[in-house]
């Protein structure tokens, strides 16, 4: 019997129980390609050999840079493990300068790639890379090696008795892969996570999804190098889900009604982008047809789990479900029975609304440094509680701090930063992992996530965002004397700008132009506007694609300490500002 303490025991498990033919599925040429389980171990196995004879040792790194989940990359990640070395995962839309700096601060030797816009980023700084050897990739490019080259080196079965060896000398406790995170000082930390870091959350986690083994089918498209969706996988092949690969997020719809999935994992502002479209819907019909569709939505706007409403909601629940929302699992391949959902806050609003649909998101909480569930809904047992994170999971530990501040104990907890032990002493204390989140566990034992700790903050998407390195950037430009960076748990970063009204106007009168002698009057110049943007555009270049400034506003004062928007030592008051101009907040993020 095969017990799972590494990573790539999880294949081998599967194996034992069930060879599906459907493990992993990648669309290729417009034709779904199934690899079974059996198929997947092999070719993991041939990526070992291969690696081997290329002269891969215990420890070393093995990047992969992927703009899609793909079978690829999961057989790559078992391959590199099994010879104890490390994979490092890298977001495939950071710059070309956060290439350079992950792939030099991991010391990456070899670096696997999905296609060739990830490959000419890449070429781009690869000269300031001296410890990177070559570079592979996943589709067939001109000028670059591809990756079935090792399956072709790795064919020759004689070296497997040496892949075996160094199996068996990986233990659970020992690196497994460094997941590079967003920090405040503008430059990535690498998150050292072990075998029995992701493993543990793997098997602590399992329990709270229902599945039922060798007979779900999931859709993956959130992210692989993102721990969350990574452990997903893991869990998946721990029950024999079939795992099929969406094409990107432009085709999901089209996929999801190709794969009827059971399951699949998401971030909120896909989940926002789904009810809109809905919603949308709706608004378009007529008559009675609209009246119902209305209906149904209020009705899911009430929704309480378990019956809580009492028998004449759930006779109308029935009614809304037969006429209304079936016609909603419908759109979404008609098979769905749960969806999970992490990486930011889930509005209660369309937790209510697609539980009453018939298909209930379960919202959980964790950090990249957790690997990363710490608690999660789960629609049995009563655990499922609208508004919360669920209760925390088997074998980890969460205290609330003094100040409020959620910790977390547990094997789950990663073993540090990488090449950063200042940082990481900073973040284990005792034990005790410190999140940077504001919770509360209430009576029944369920987590709630009430504030930031940190400015740091994510949106619907789930990305990180700091605003100050933003701000700061920023502020270089000479018409920006203030700016606040915005949009927690929004759909985009966003700003308020407090234009430096003495530039401004030394600008307009050299150009000619009337932008009025009152702040008011310049804060809403259209010209004012148009110039400020190209001064925002110019500096978001500086940033990934979901850290840059989508929209902003100017505000009409200037912000001081006497006005209640700074500190004494001139930090800005955020939660005053956000406040003070709520209008302004409005206009950018509810009035589209």
């Amino acid at each position: 019997m095969v017990t799972i303490t590494r990573l790539f025991d999880f294949p081998y498990y599967q194996l034992e129980k069930n060879n599906i033919p459907d493990c992993l599925v990648t669309k290729y040429d417009d034709k779904w390609v199934k690899t079974s389980t059996q198929e997947y171990i092999d070719k993991a196995n041939a990526i070992s050999r291969a690696l081997l004879r290329m002269g891969i040792q215990k420890n070393d790194k093995i990047a992969l840079i992927s703009s899609t989940n793909r079978t690829e990359w999961n057989v790559m990640d078992i391959g590199v493990l099994q010879t104890g070395a490390q994979t490092v995962p890298i977001y495939p839309t950071i710059s070309a300068e956060d290439y350079e700096y992950i792939l030099n601060h991991s010391g990456a030797i070899y670096c696997f790639v999905s296609d060739d816009v990830v490959l000419e980023k890449l070429k781009s700084v690869q000269k300031n890379i001296p410890l990177l050897k070559e570079v592979f990739s996943f589709n067939e490019i001109v000028g670059c090696k591809n990756w079935t080259s090792l399956l072709t080196v790795g064919e020759d079965t004689s070296n497997q008795d040496v892949v075996e060896d160094r199996k068996n000398n990986v233990k659970p406790e020992e690196l497994a892969t460094i997941i590079y995170t967003s920090g405040t000082t503008g430059k990535p930390k690498g998150v050292m996570l072990s075998h029995n870091n992701i493993v543990s959350n793997v098997l602590d986690s399992s329990p709270r999804i229902p599945f039922e083994e060798g007979t779900s089918r999931a859709l993956s498209f959130l992210p692989i190098c993102h721990i969350f969706e990574r452990v997903i996988l893991y869990i998946y092949q721990y029950y024999s889900v079939a795992i099929y690969f969406a094409e990107s997020i432009e085709k999901l719809s089209e996929n999801i009604n190709e794969v009827k999935p059971t399951v699949f994992s998401l971030v909120p502002r896909l989940l926002e982008k789904v009810y809109d479209k809905i919603y949308a819907k709706g608004t378009s019909l007529t008559g009675i047809k609209k009246k119902l569709f209305f209906w149904a939505i209020d009705l899911g706007l009430r929704y309480e789990p378990y019956g809580a409403n009492g028998f004449w909601y759930e006779t109308q629940l029935k009614i809304a479900r037969k006429l209304i929302f079936s016609k909603w699992q419908a759109g979404l391949g008609g098979n769905l029975t749960v969806m999970v959902s992490g990486s930011a806050a889930l509005q209660p609003r369309l937790t209510r609304v697609f539980a009453a649909a018939g298909m209930p998101v379960m919202e959980g909480y964790g950090l990249s440094e957790t690997s990363p569930v710490i608690s999660v809904n789960d629609v049995r047992n009563k655990g499922f509680k609208i508004g919360t994170v669920g209760k925390v999971i088997n074998n980890v530990e969460v205290k609330i701090a003094e100040d409020g501040e959620i910790l977390c104990k547990g094997p789950n907890v990663m073993l540090g930063y990488y090449k950063d032990e200042q940082m990481t002493n900073e973040v284990i204390v005792n034990g005790y992992f410190h999140t940077g989140d504001i919770g509360i566990i209430d009576a029944e034992g369920f987590l709630k996530i009430t504030d930031r700790k940190k400015e740091m903050f994510k949106t619907s998407g789930g990305k990180y965002i700091a605003p100050q390195l933003i701000e700061n950037a920023m502020k270089q430009s000479l018409f920006i004397e203030q700016i606040m960076v915005i949009g927690d748990g929004e759909k985009m970063p966003a700003a308020f700008i407090q234009p430096n009204f003495d530039f401004v106007r030394e600008w307009a009168k050299r150009h000619h132009i009337d932008i009025g002698d009152l702040n008011e009057e310049i804060a809403t110049n259209l010209q004012v506007i148009k110039r400020i943007q190209e001064e925002v555009d110019t500096q978001n270049e500086k940033f990934g694609n979901w850290e840059k400034i989508k929209r902003f506003e100017l505000t009409p004062n200037v912000w001081s300490i006497d006005g209640g928007e700074l500190t004494p030592t001139l930090k800005l008051k955020r939660k005053v500002i956000r406040e003070k101009y709520t209008n302004l907040y409005d206009k950018i993020f509810r009035n589209d």
